[in-house]
């Protein structure tokens, strides 16, 4: 099967020995912990219009193996990443270009002392990971949520799994400058294996369903697309939303976000917003964040092939009424969704590039990457990536 992983898979079996080879000491004092990907099933660009999301946790994981030392000095390693990050506990973190990953870690680092954490010591760190970077499905996020959570656990800090997410979102913010939501963070903080959750991103309320897939896997389908559009369109679609939102109150209807408007209530209402552009944003914002609901009852009814029909309906509404698609992503999740042992397919995450999911039967697997590969190549003239996964847990130690 082709994979979006080109090496072989770590085994984390083999970070302490590993450890112990790059630092010395010994095996039984290295912790190791983990964090995972993760997919948004459904429910997309309705987040910061007061909509719910639906990911899940993935099993591909990130490693970090981490021990105290005598001394004050932080010292960053990385199995398949050469060169050797140092800092000390006592330092002001600031960004800086040339610390490359070390930055997503001494971010965490600097949130966690404006929190009033002091570090009696320093520690040194080894990692490893097994999901794809630039994969579209969070190696950052697991980054910096794996680091912290190992962090809080080997000085005893004891930070909560919901405020473990928000201390990665606010390193993101304050650090990084970059004002991503939360989503990515809260689930590979909470997540349960054979579990997704309906997370309302504003409230930070949320619910586990069950993501019992039987025969069936999620494919991941990676365009390898250089994005240019996505930042640019996604301060455009916002702002569209913005303004739609601002007529409908003008107007008299009570709303504080677009996503408190039922499908029905929409039909009533739609005609006060008369410019078409602006009506396509909000039916597609009503009607994903009533599929986010659909899908969390199909999956506790078992109903997959329910689950499949609400990710063809939501990529149809994503490149139709949102126009966030592109020829890529597009090419990817209709061919895919022609595919024998393929229940649903869309684009998942920003769009313009990124990723698409599909939900595919195991048995099915290895001839719908085949198929679909086949014929992204000849009409996009770059291959894709591929990887098939199954649900996975949050944040643990090993």
């Amino acid at each position: 099967m082709a994979n979006a992983l080109t090496e072989k898979e770590y085994n984390p079996a083999d970070l302490p020995q590993a450890f112990v080879e790059r630092y010395g000491g010994s095996a039984a004092d290295v912790t190791v912990f983990s964090a995972p990907a993760r997919i948004n099933i459904i429910g997309e660009h309705i987040d910061y219009n007061g909509g719910f999301v639906f990911p899940a946790a993935i099993n591909r994981y990130l490693y970090v193996a981490i021990r105290k030392r005598t001394d004050r000095k932080i010292v960053y390693n990385d199995v398949r990443f050469p060169g050797t990050f140092q800092f000390s506990v006592d330092d002001d973190f600031v960004y800086d270009k040339r610390n490359d990953y070390a930055n997503y870690l001494n971010g965490i680092l600097s949130q966690m002392k404006a929190g009033g954490f002091s570090f009696p010591c320093g520690f040194e760190i080894l990692m490893a990971s097994n999901i794809p970077a630039g994969g579209g499905i969070s190696s950052s996020s697991a980054l910096e949520c794996g680091f912290a959570y190992a962090v809080s656990e080997t000085f005893g800090f004891n930070i909560d799994r919901v405020a473990l997410a928000k201390l990665g979102q606010m390193s993101e913010h304050q650090f990084m400058n970059v004002n991503c939501g939360i989503m990515d963070q809260f689930i590979i903080s909470t997540a349960k294996k054979n579990t997704a959750e309906k997370l309302n991103c504003a409230t930070l309320e949320y619910e586990y369903a069950p993501l019992e897939l039987g025969d069936y896997r999620f494919v991941v389908m990676n365009t390898n697309k250089v994005r240019r559009l996505a930042d640019s369109k996604y301060n455009e679609r916002r702002g569209q939303c913005e303004e739609a939102l601002r007529r409908l109150q003008s107007d008299g209807i009570n709303l504080s976000a677009l996503c408190d408007l039922t499908p029905e209530r929409w039909e009533e209402v739609h005609a006060l917003i008369n410019d078409p552009i602006l009506q396509k944003r909000v039916r597609h914002c009503v009607t994903e964040n009533q599929r986010v609901k659909d899908a969390v009852e199909a999956l506790k009814a078992g109903n997959l092939e329910k689950l499949g029909s609400l990710l063809n309906a939501s990529h149809a509404s994503l490149k139709e009424d949102y126009e966030v698609t592109g020829i890529e992503l597009d090419t990817l999740a209709e061919t895919a969704q022609a595919q024998k042992g393929c229940l649903g397919a869309r684009m998942t995450g920003a769009g313009f590039g990124g990723c698409a999911i599909a939900l595919v039967h195991k048995d099915s697997v290895d001839s719908f990457v085949e198929a679909v590969q086949r014929v992204y190549t000849a009409k996009i003239g770059y291959n894709a990536g591929f990887f098939a996964c199954e649900s996975g847990d949050g944040v643990a130690r090993l």
